[in-house]
Parts: structure tokens; C-alpha cells; sequence
């Protein structure tokens, strides 16, 4: 009998082809976080829950404020490899990995100030500020092997080895895994435990996709100047995809004050939320698998002039899109409260997660639309209008839901954020409708997107 995805028509096969490994390798980076969740949440006291909340976001803002490296080594590695110049593929390697040791290594320098920045803008109890910084101090040290790994496996997409990716992190989050429960629950080391092995686990994934790196490289490269570049070539590497930049950090700080709210009404409210934001986190991950693999079939069939195999893709992913969505609906239906009961033991942290697990139930079907286009603008290189959409939703809907909800409490929160994902739904929707009725896909794109060769060569 023939596998399921043989039956499937051609454009269908062809995304699924590219969105089960991207799938794969974005479903294990929750695991990590359901896996910190769990260790910690079975602790006596939420205060390590809420410490290890507080810091993990301190640093997805802060590395994911470079995440950018990640996406604009892909589209530029995706060049070179396009016109089969290994040459240009080598040096953008060499130049990315060097501009992202310079950066992590300067986040160590100056990580004291940020990390009391941090931890001041999101004023959780003195309890959990502590064991925060001790969790910050620690975790720091992962910055050159983060910003590595960002360029090793956006080199590596961009050069159609997806399953390199999949490799560094699958190994990674296994390894942190076994760590988390040797030093957590073995040694009893706690928040402190999280941060030392997550920081191993980085630099071990770091060496692995070093390694994969250097089997897809010419045998007899020589490091060079023409290599090392140039610092047009290092600024240039900056300028790609600076408008994704302003919609990650916008969308991290809009996350970053959920969880400063959440702090602000008590440690077991933040516990709470800890543990459904992680859910969220399983949600974002497993259907951006879907606008990953838009994003590759998008960007052909604007590359090749295609507009009949742009509608074909846009509509496969949507509709696989939606079924994945109501997949995760009905699982945390169903299955909420035993989740809730997997992840922590303290009951007054289970009781308060079940109060607010209705807001989960509605997050899959109201988050899926912009995660979709977001593949289908960064495909099309519409980056602009992704951090514009991102902005006003922020500005224009976020905020003042919450100020006008303040006397919800922690109800108000999660009705302002399902509302960021409408408005982002309902933006990005009129305009993906506005651009494909003026035929605005198949012109040089205004914002974020370049063509022709490399800036970098």
C-alpha cells in the first residue's frame, strides 16, 4: 500500500515533503520548555517555576533580538547556492559565524546591566528576582554558541540540507533533557540546574553544526581576506531582514509583558501562566512548520513568475494550517487539565492554570492565520509589512485591551493577547487580499526583500 503523502496531489506532497522535518525540529523546542516546566513544577515551592518563567523570557528577547541572523543567512546562503558559487557560500559562513562571536561575546561583557534591566521592567516578588539573576548569570554564558548556532543553521537551509538543522536541535534538547533531570531532580541545584544545562546543550549543538558545516564546504578551503570580507559585506549581513527584526522584538516584549503582568498579580499567577504560555509555545511551533515550508514554495513561485502556483500554495497551506489548528484545539479540550496535572504538582498553580485554560482553547484557531502569513510575506519578501501589521497591532490593540481591561485581572491579559492575534489575523488577511487584487506579489518588493545576487559577493 502506498504511504498517505503518495495519494496526496503534487503541491500538498511537496509541502508536506518540507513542513514534517521543519515540524520536527520546531516541536523540540518546546519539549525543552515542557520538560523545564515539569522538573521545576513538582518542586515544593512555584518561586523556581516563576524564576525559571522570568529569566527564559529575559533571553528570548534577548538572543531572539538577533534571531534575524537565523533568516538572513538563509536568504543569503539560498543565493549562492542558487548560482552554485561556493565560493560566496563560504565566505558569508566564515563573516556570519565571526559578526555572531563578536555579538554574544559582547552580551557577556555587558550582561550585568541587562539582566538588572530585565529583571526591574518585569518586577516579579524579591523571591523570584533572585533566583532569576542566579538563573541570567548562568544562562549569559550561552550567547556565542546561540548566535552560532542561529548562522550554522540558516547556512545550512539556505544550502538545502534541512536535515542538519534538525540534527543540531533534536541532539541539543535531547541533552539538555537528560541534564535538566541529572541536576535538577539528581543534584538538586534547581533554577540554577535549568540555566547550566541549557548552556551546555548549546554549545554542544553549536559543535554539531560546525561539524555538519564542514562536510558541505570544499575540501581545500583556506581561510582569506576574500573570506573574512569586507565591512560593507559584515553591515550588509545586518540590513537583511531589519524589518523582521522590529516584528520579533516587538512581538518578544509583548510576550515579555504578559509575563510582568502575570508577576505583578503574585507567583502563583505567574506559575500559571508559565505553564500555558508554554503550551502556546507547543502551538507556535508546530504550525510554523506549515509557514516554513510556505515561506520556500511562496518565495519559488514568486522567484519563477508563478501566479497560479502562488494561489495553489497559499490555499494547500492554509487548509493544512486550519486542520492543525483544530488538532491542538481539541487536545487541550480534552486533554487540559491532565496536561496542566503533567507540568506541576502545586496544586493552587494547577487550579489557577485550569481557571484561565479556556484562553488556551481559543489561541490555536485565532493564532494560525498570522503565523500562515507570516510565511506567506516572508516568502514574498513583504517584510515591512510584517513589522507594521506586528506594530499596530501592538500599539493599537494589545495595550489599550489590557489598560481597558485592567479590572479582569489576569483574564483581561489573556483576552488582550488572543486579540493580538486577531488583529494581526485581520491586518495581514486585508493585506495579503489588497496586494493579491493589485498583483503587488510579482513587483520588486518595497520593503525587506532584495533580488539579484548577493550583497555579500
Amino acid at each position: 500500500m502506498k504511504p498517505l503523502t503518495d495519494r496526496l496531489p503534487a503541491t500538498d506532497r511537496r509541502l508536506w515533503a518540507l513542513a514534517w522535518p521543519l515540524m520536527l525540529t520546531n516541536l523540540t523546542v518546546p519539549l525543552l520548555g515542557l520538560v523545564d516546566t515539569a522538573v521545576l513544577g513538582h518542586l515544593e515551592d512555584p518561586e523556581y517555576l516563576g524564576a525559571v518563567a522570568v529569566g527564559a523570557n529575559l533571553f528570548s528577547i534577548l538572543y531572539w533580538t538577533f534571531g534575524f541572523m537565523r533568516m538572513g543567512t538563509t536568504g543569503l546562503a539560498a543565493q549562492a547556492y542558487g548560482r552554485q558559487d561556493r565560493e560566496a557560500q563560504a565566505g558569508l559562513l566564515v563573516r556570519s559565524v565571526i559578526l555572531a562571536v563578536i555579538i554574544g561575546l559582547t552580551l557577556i561583557l555587558v550582561h550585568q546591566p541587562l539582566i538588572r534591566l530585565g529583571l526591574a521592567l518585569m518586577n516579579p516578588s524579591p523571591e523570584v528576582t533572585a533566583l532569576a539573576g542566579e538563573y541570567a548569570a548562568i544562562r549569559i554564558w550561552s550567547a556565542p554558541a546561540v548566535l552560532c548556532q542561529y548562522t550554522l543553521v540558516g547556512w545550512l537551509i539556505g544550502t538545502q540540507y534541512a536535515r542538519g538543522p534538525m540534527l543540531m536541535l533534536i541532539a541539543a534538547n535531547g541533552l539538555n533533557i537528560v541534564l535538566d533531570l541529572l541536576f535538577v531532580t539528581g543534584l538538586g541545584w534547581n533554577s540554577r540546574g535549568v540555566a547550566a544545562a541549557t548552556v551546555i546543550a548549546e554549545y554542544a549543538a553549536a559543535l554539531l553544526g560546525f561539524a555538519l558545516v564542514a562536510r558541505r564546504l570544499p575540501p581545500d578551503l583556506r581561510l582569506s581576506g576574500a573570506l573574512l570580507g569586507t565591512l560593507a559585506d559584515y553591515a550588509a549581513i545586518l540590513r537583511v531582514n531589519r524589518y523582521i527584526l522590529v516584528r520579533t522584538v516587538t512581538l518578544l516584549l509583548v510576550l515579555a509583558f504578559f509575563t510582568a503582568q502575570g508577576a505583578r498579580q503574585g507567583d502563583v499567577i505567574l506559575a500559571a501562566n508559565a505553564v500555558l504560555i508554554t503550551f502556546l509555545m507547543v502551538i507556535s511551533n508546530g504550525l510554523d512548520g506549515f509557514a516554513n515550508a510556505a515561506e520556500a514554495l511562496v518565495g519559488e513561485a514568486v522567484g519563477q513568475g508563478s501566479r497560479r502556483q502562488f494561489g495553489k500554495v497559499c490555499r494547500t497551506a492554509l487548509r493544512w494550517s486550519l486542520w492543525g489548528a483544530l488538532l491542538f484545539t481539541l487536545a487541550f479540550v480534552l486533554a487540559g487539565p491532565a496536561l496542566i496535572g503533567l507540568l506541576t504538582s502545586i496544586p493552587e498553580v494547577r487550579a489557577t492554570a485550569r481557571d484561565y485554560l479556556p484562553w488556551l482553547w481559543c489561541l490555536p484557531l485565532a493564532a494560525v492565520w498570522g503565523f500562515l502569513l507570516d510565511g506567506i510575506f516572508i516568502g514574498a519578501t513583504r517584510t515591512r509589512d510584517m513589522q507594521n501589521t506586528m506594530l499596530a497591532s501592538a500599539l493599537l490593540v494589545f495595550f489599550p485591551v489590557w489598560w481597558l481591561s485592567t479590572g479582569w485581572g489576569n483574564h483581561g491579559l489573556w483576552l488582550s493577547l488572543i486579540l493580538l492575534m486577531l488583529a494581526r489575523a485581520v491586518s495581514m488577511g486585508w493585506l495579503f487580499l489588497n496586494h493579491s487584487r493589485n498583483d503587488v506579489w510579482f513587483t520588486e518588493a518595497s520593503g525587506g526583500g532584495h533580488s539579484g545576487k548577493s550583497q555579500l559577493h
